[in-house]
């Protein structure tokens, strides 16, 4: 079955909107007609997507990041409370206030009600739903625990999502005194200096050094700026195209992973998406083959994801997990140190987590301490580039002053 979304007459000739569940269009108007309803329009809402299929540009996903967590919650909230899926499904569509999302959650209902389990309904929307997603589902399920399964993925939403947005929060403040600070530097060589050049332009007298260097970036930034700005743009616009190669990608993502301080942050966070994930799946009862399989592709650095996938192979081979982690300098020695403990005491999912814990508070340590720190020497660093042009632009005034003295 399918969701349509319908327009129709009533009995008093009043305009009603809303949705509908059947087989296709013209099952939808017949249901209709028998409601005493005369259907105007009736069109399908969510189309399922699958690999391969063309998306939309530009399209932005029902479901975003934080809006997914609370979804999850709600959901979780309601089946754990004795409420079947079918009815929990539909009183989220009845509550949801975003028509993209109620008609989603409509199709999910559907699919539900034609004897599909929640599992396959959600692959119909990978972009709304990832693997790891659908694999907890699954496995919630299977084990007849979806409502307490529910709970545990919601919980891992919220976590991630805290840790990335404190994470943000750390970095905007530098981000957005970079960039102004960019902009004022430029607009100061640009348009304040070269009046520096016209005021002094008749006079035959030389001027100082710092004046002459800051009139020559000035007029180089006036020739010749527009063709920085033009080689920054490609350079970058090279780059993104170059990391859809997967070689590229990975060697790339390793290289970051080797700076000082961006590297040690990039590899904490994948270090505590990778434990969290697979804690939560080996904890909601998926094999733990599967489990580092859909651990391993939450990975966003490509050079920790083959690893992760390497040490999949040891596991398989017959190796212990703490072995297997351990074989890769990428990954933190705490984690393998935690997955040790789990496999001896039969706590693995439990040790995972506490690993991914305290990960992620080293990851927002670290990054708050960054931004602590770099947030006055940007604006040292500021204070003395406007120093430097207002000194080149006084000193020639003052140079002035002496010689009518």
């Amino acid at each position: 079955m399918a969701a349509f979304r319908f327009e129709a007459l009533d009995a008093a000739g009043k305009t009603v909107n809303g949705l509908v569940e059947a087989d296709n269009a013209k099952a939808a108007r017949a249901q209709l007609r028998g409601q005493q309803l005369v259907p105007i329009k009736v069109d399908l809402v969510v189309v399922a997507e699958v690999e391969g299929q063309p998306r939309k540009l530009f399209a932005s996903r029902v479901f975003h990041a934080t809006a997914l967590a609370i979804w999850t919650r709600q959901l979780s909230g309601l089946v754990v409370a004795g409420l079947p899926l079918e009815r929990a499904l539909t009183a989220l569509a009845d509550e949801a206030e975003d028509p993209r999302q109620r008609e989603l959650v409509a199709h999910l209902r559907s699919e539900v009600n034609a004897g599909s389990t929640f599992a396959r309904a959600l692959a119909g929307s990978p972009r709304e739903f990832d693997e790891v997603y659908r694999g907890v589902v699954s496995a919630g399920e299977q084990s007849g625990q979806l409502g307490t399964v529910l709970e545990k993925l919601a919980t891992d939403l919220e976590e991630q999502q805290a840790l990335r947005s404190k994470l943000i929060g750390a970095t905007l403040y530098p981000a957005i005194v970079s960039v102004f600070a960019i902009i004022i530097v430029i607009a100061l060589l640009v348009f304040v200096v070269p009046q520096v050049a016209q005021v002094f332009a008749s006079s035959k007298r030389a001027l100082p050094l710092l004046t002459r260097v800051m009139l020559g970036i000035s007029a180089f930034m006036r020739e010749w700026g527009w063709l920085l700005a033009l080689a920054l743009i490609g350079g970058v616009s090279a780059l993104m195209f170059a990391r859809r190669d997967e070689g590229f990608r990975q060697r790339f993502d390793a290289f970051w992973l080797e700076l000082p301080l961006i590297g040690r942050l990039s590899r904490g966070y994948n270090a505590a998406r990778f434990a969290g994930t697979l804690a939560m799946l080996a904890g909601s009862g998926v094999p733990i083959l599967k489990a580092l399989q859909a651990a391993a592709e939450t990975l966003s650095n490509r050079a920790m994801r083959a690893d992760a996938l390497e040490a999949l192979v040891q596991v398989r081979e017959g190796a212990p997990l703490a072995s297997a982690l351990a074989a890769k300098a990428r990954f933190p020695g705490l984690l393998s140190m935690f997955a040790r403990l789990g496999e001896q005491t039969g706590q693995l999912p439990v040790m995972l987590q506490r690993a991914a814990n305290q990960l992620s508070t080293e990851v927002q340590r670290k990054a708050l301490a960054i931004a602590t720190i770099l947030e006055p020497l940007l604006i040292v660093f500021m204070g003395l580039m406007v120093m430097l042009i207002v000194m080149s632009v006084m000193m020639p005034i003052m140079q002035m002053n002496t010689w009518v003295k």
